[in-house]
């Protein structure tokens, strides 16, 4: 995390300190560096060498429109897995011809929708999506571009919940159907066959499960040529590890140095659709301190960002550095960093050797990928705000959420007839008559922004 880095006592994202994005911004605050994000896509790009292919930056990572326009900017190409996620694509500048379309529960309106702007291809995923997706093109006068995803049974010593590319995994066809089902596109007058799609898991630091699915798919892709079904492209997915915690990632252009090798002279353009490894270490979760709390069996520091802030140490168990941003020399206590939530699983970091006291900064590296993107309302909380470092600038690309974006589209519902109240409760309603309700719809009128004391709306901004 080169862009994160100390200077005079303070913690800096590039040129702006971490204390001043707090002072301006506020806490808890998610904080993204642009330099970062290029360089990573850089990276990729350059590893391609001189075989066609497209890098298509994968929009669950982070999808914030600052981070896809920037993207966007450099000519990525992105992987979605939604007709939301498309939209945001659109919105941001994303070229749709430069868009593969993943996921395993497509609808007919997002099938539709993604023809219309005429996406690079469908990732498909089962043989009733080709049934629909051929039913869909039919019906809208179109021929659709498809590459079938195979599951290659790979174990990619992950863990289990990002593991992809296993028989017992939803995701993909199995290995051993896939011409089959090639076969049945291929007699299809309304999908177009241009590609295979292979995607294993993530978070993987080992180059050896991507080579060994890589093998198994040139097989299927020689059988296929021998049968007449000529493949333009090969999509490896994505899953290149990051460090969070001592692991030794190999670099993207070690990794593709061998896929080139293993390609050979094969007419192949090749997809890569990489996620964490642009995105992870391009972001940090900034918060503050609330209270330390000491009880016989733990040491508790309770800050103002939770689990549905950034809900990866809790379901997975995630280990991420959580670092002062302004250290100090005085004696280290082990502490559970833990959020307001009500849940004993609402913690950020467990057994942390930290000099903490209450209304101290604290940053949460590594959060770049997968944070905001699985962040959630829970307990009635507003969700964080993003703001983007561009060397000694800074962009608010996400309004922290208020009380009135929680309630938006909300409603409140008509009062029972006094009656049935006096029967159901008894004495809790006292007697007397009550005023008629009728349905209301909680809005951001005047009267109740200033009730809440909300300025704004949520908003995001794209970069320039």
């Amino acid at each position: 995390m080169r862009e994160f880095s100390y200077r005079d006592g303070s913690l800096w994202a590039e040129q702006v300190s971490l204390e001043q994005i707090a002072e301006n911004f506020g806490t808890p605050t998610y904080v993204y560096s642009r330099a970062h994000f290029e360089r990573q896509y850089r990276d990729y790009a350059e590893a391609l060498g001189n075989r066609p292919g497209l890098i298509c930056y994968a929009v669950k990572a982070n999808s914030n429109l600052g981070i896809l326009s920037l993207l966007a900017q450099l000519g990525a190409g992105f992987d979605i897995v939604s007709g939301g996620e498309l939209e945001r694509v659109l919105l941001a500048g994303g070229d749709p011809s430069r868009i593969v379309f993943s996921g395993v529960g497509k609808t007919s309106e997002e099938m539709r929708r993604a023809l219309d702007v005429g996406v690079h291809c469908f990732n498909i995923e089962s043989e009733a999506e080709i049934d629909r997706l051929e039913r869909v093109a039919a019906e809208c006068g179109k021929t659709a571009p498809i590459s079938i995803r195979v599951n290659p049974d790979v174990d990619a010593q992950t863990h289990p919940y990002i593991s992809t590319g296993l028989k017992e995994n939803k995701f993909g066809i199995a290995i051993d159907k896939a011409i089959e089902v090639y076969q049945h596109a291929a007699d299809s007058e309304h999908l177009k066959i241009t590609g295979v799609d292979c995607h294993i898991g993530s978070q993987l630091t080992e180059v050896a499960p991507f080579l060994d699915a890589l093998d198994r798919l040139l097989v299927l892709i020689d059988q296929l040529a021998e049968l007449g079904i000529t493949l333009e492209h090969l999509d490896l997915g994505g899953g290149l590890g990051v460090r969070y915690r001592g692991e030794e990632p190999p670099p993207v252009g070690d990794y593709l140095t061998e896929v080139h090798k293993r390609i050979g002279e094969r007419n192949l353009s090749l997809i890569l659709e990489p996620g964490r490894s642009i995105a992870a270490n391009g972001g940090a979760l900034l918060t503050r301190v609330e209270y330390l709390k000491r009880t016989e069996e733990h040491n508790f520091a309770i800050v103002d960002a939770a689990m549905n802030d950034n809900l990866r140490p809790a379901l997975y168990q995630a280990w991420q550095d959580i670092v002062p941003v302004t250290p100090d020399e005085s004696e280290s206590t082990l502490w559970d960093i833990v959020g307001p939530v009500c849940e004993t699983g609402d913690f950020l970091g467990k057994n942390r050797s930290q000099s903490l006291r209450e209304g101290q900064l604290l940053a949460m590296l590594s959060t770049g990928a997968y944070g905001f993107t699985m962040s959630s309302n829970y307990n009635s909380r507003c969700r964080a705000a993003e703001v983007l470092v561009d060397g000694d600038k800074t962009y608010l690309v996400r309004e922290r959420e208020t009380f009135a974006d929680l309630v938006r589209g909300e409603t409140t519902v008509p009062k029972k007839p006094d009656q049935l109240l006096a029967s159901q409760w008894g004495p809790f309603f006292s007697p007397g008559p009550k005023p008629q309700l009728t349905p209301r719809k909680i809005s951001t009128n005047r009267e109740m922004e200033c009730a809440l004391n909300s300025a704004r709306c949520m908003g995001s901004a794209t970069i320039s």
